[in-house]
């Protein structure tokens, strides 16, 4: 209930973002009529078909969003006719003779003065605009949008889409219900009701133009994120338990998605960092960390459930509950482009084998963040390459993450022998804590030796992208090239969605202010360059910089050459490049292209693609 009530208040906020401006039009050509006859039909229409929408895409995949593109495209052509009847009355009754019942019903639309409204038409012009309402997806509508797509379809999934959208209906009744009163006195005072209705056919056309020349999703879909950003996450941020308990409990800045810290959460309402620390540390935050001889009993926080979810396994057959009996159990969430999950991976590969014979079985759930990490070639190559041995659970459909009520990569969670689950972290660092964790709950087991194994792994366990952050020192946050999450895009006129468009790169980007050069075609997912050589230019302030890269859909290398403020990186190449910049895509994961070897300051990054092809995901920071 109380995600509804946020889902609904994300909704009414959407009346102070300016990408609400091209579907107002259509609302107030309503405004001088009954609005229980017309303007509510309306309404409800387009938070209709904006839930439904909205439902399926998030949880059906590419083919739904295909398959609303062609229906935006129907609506703008339906909704730009309409505009013309409003502007020229005498042609639409010429114009609509032929057509039979869109005709009649478009005739409807047009002949408003002197008769009858029909709720039914105001419905259908509804559905229309719902087609082609893009809003802003703010803190709140990422929330809801993200959790449905890991969490599968369900009612509540589509309750709280309605609600969202009946949010934004509500608001906008208001601004219809006052617009009406004042259309209504102006056209008593003034007569001016034929030029109020060629004025609101003039906006219709130009709303239809914005819409078809994608500012809805554009320009003002990013100005409309600053405006109303804030708002957003103090709502987040007061009303949801769940976002507080993980700032109380996870130090760090909410609107992160964790590049820059500890972890990638699946609800951007809920995204933090914390602070990382030594496995070997003995303090923490000024008081000594317990041992397990004086450790309080751990609580029960519930049951370990079925594992059969998983579409395979590797390096093991699958494991059942009755297979894990009287085993303590140590499940990690993972997924091997997020560089989170990656710099904890030493840790949990160190566990695994210093208490493997006292019993400690770890399993790996691989949970995909991105398309090309579903391919299980893909993830034995990544866990071959990284020297997991353990049991991997492959979670394609996000099976074993509902069931535990999964939101972060990486999460960890402590079952006992008796498949009872006893303590769970989320993210990066208290390393030392979690072991001791493990330790006690051997000791439970009847492994009384496992408290006397030395706590922490070797500084050499942890090289390359798997070292610790330098968390004191980075101030860039993770960004997304696809257009469904980027943000800070700089390129002059912003990114196009879904087609082939030659961009500029920013000529004077500021700190995490980033852009294209070059033929991309920007999808929700990712970017591929679509001519023989292309870039991409990030500011950025951190110690190292990672991207996740694929080749093309043909798989052929890619050549590419890095350079940081014009010059070759030297020293301050990554694990992925040579000194002089130069470096080869050839498999789709996380490339580690810059880590500074001297002070950490404020430096502009380019990476220039010498062959078509290449696919960019995401950046991410340490």
């Amino acid at each position: 209930m109380l995600l509804i009530v946020l889902a609904y208040l994300g909704g009414a906020l959407t009346i102070l973002s300016p990408c609400i401006l091209p579907v107002l039009p259509f609302v107030f050509a309503r405004a001088d009529q009954p609005f229980v006859r017309s303007g509510l039909p309306l309404l409800a229409g387009m938070a209709l078909t904006f839930a439904v929408v909205a439902t399926l895409a998030a949880v059906g995949g590419g083919w739904v969003t295909q398959a609303n593109q062609y229906g935006r495209w129907l609506a703008i052509a339906l909704l730009a006719i309409f505009g013309l009847t409003l502007l020229f009355p005498r042609f639409a009754d010429h114009l609509m003779r032929p057509l039979v019942s869109a005709g009649n019903r478009l005739s409807d639309f047009a002949q408003a003065d002197g008769q009858q409204v029909r709720a039914g038409s105001s419905f259908l012009l509804g559905i229309a605009t719902g087609l082609l309402w893009a809003p802003c997806a703010g803190p709140i509508l990422g929330l809801v949008l993200t959790g449905a797509a890991l969490r599968g379809a369900s009612v509540g999934t589509t309750l709280l889409l309605a609600a969202y959208a009946a949010g934004a209906a509500t608001s906008l009744a208001v601004a219809l219900l006052i617009g009406g009163k004042v259309f209504t006195a102006m056209k008593r005072s003034l007569g001016a009701g034929e030029w109020i209705r060629r004025g609101i056919g003039v906006a219709m056309l130009g709303g239809v133009a914005a819409i078809a020349l994608g500012f809805d999703t554009g320009v003002l879909a990013r100005v409309s994120t600053v405006a109303t950003g804030g708002l957003e996450q103090r709502l987040v941020d007061k009303l949801s338990p769940t976002a507080a308990a993980s700032k109380s409990s996870v130090a760090g800045n909410p609107s992160d998605v964790s590049g820059s810290g500890a972890m990638k959460s699946a609800d951007p309402a809920t995204q933090s960092t914390a602070d990382t620390e030594p496995a070997a540390a003995t303090m923490s935050g000024g008081a000594m960390m317990r041992t397990v001889a004086d450790a309080a009993p751990l609580p029960v926080e519930g049951v370990l459930p079925p594992l059969d979810g998983a579409v395979q396994w590797l390096n093991s057959p699958p494991l059942t509950l009755q297979d894990l009996r009287g085993k303590v159990v140590l499940i990690d969430f993972w997924t091997y482009s997020c560089i989170n999950c990656l710099r904890s991976l030493p840790y949990v590969k160190a566990w695994a084998q210093k208490y493997k014979d006292q019993g400690l079985v770890v399993i790996g759930v691989h949970a995909p963040e991105f398309a090309f990490e579903r391919n299980i070639d893909n993830v034995k190559k990544a866990t071959h390459d990284l020297g997991v041995d353990y049991p991997v659970a492959i979670d394609n459909n996000y099976a074993i993450w509902r069931a535990l009520n999964n939101q972060y990569w990486p999460a960890h969670y402590f079952i006992d022998a008796k498949g009872q689950i006893r303590y769970h972290h989320f993210g990066e660092g208290d390393y030392a804590e979690s072991e001791r964790v493990i330790q006690q709950l051997l000791t439970e087991a009847g492994h009384a030796n496992a408290s006397k194994v030395a706590i922490g792994i070797a500084s050499a366990g942890a090289q390359g992208v798997q070292a610790a952050a330098d968390n004191a020192d980075m101030q860039s946050p993770e960004t997304y090239v696809g257009y469904q999450r980027a943000e800070n895009f700089a390129s002059p006129g912003g990114e196009v969605e879904g087609k082939t468009h030659t961009y500029a790169a920013p000529s004077l980007p500021g700190v995490n202010e980033w852009g294209l050069a070059g033929s991309w075609n920007v999808g929700a997912e990712h970017a591929t360059l679509a001519a023989a050589s292309g870039r991409i230019v990030y500011r950025f302030h951190a110690r190292d910089l990672h991207l996740v890269l694929g080749p093309g859909k043909d798989g052929k290398p890619v050549q590419f050459r890095v350079s940081l403020d014009g010059a070759a990186p030297g020293a301050s190449h990554g694990t992925d490049i040579a000194p002089d910049g130069s470096g080869t895509v050839t498999g789709q994961r996380l490339y580690q292209l810059v880590r500074q070897s001297g002070e950490v300051a404020d430096h502009t990054f380019s990476i220039e693609f010498l062959n078509p092809g290449v696919q960019a995901f995401a950046f991410t920071f340490g």
